[in-house]
């Protein structure tokens, strides 16, 4: 792990390995932040189509 952590560090101007691991945390809760988006539109779509009830689907704009 340690020669991962120097590896990026050096490849890409991390000034520590503090640095790196606050990258990839922050790229962890982005990728759980995304999911958990695509999750609450799944479940707006849904419940959005029951409240339009127009008749038009995406499609017709």
């Amino acid at each position: 792990m340690v020669v991962f952590l120097d590896h990026y560090q050096n490849s890409t101007g991390c000034r520590s390995r503090s640095q790196v691991i606050s990258e990839a945390l922050q790229l962890l809760r982005l990728r759980e932040l995304e999911e958990a988006y695509r999750e609450a539109s799944l479940e707006i779509d849904s419940t959005w189509e029951n409240t339009a009830g127009d008749g038009l689907s995406d499609e017709t704009w």
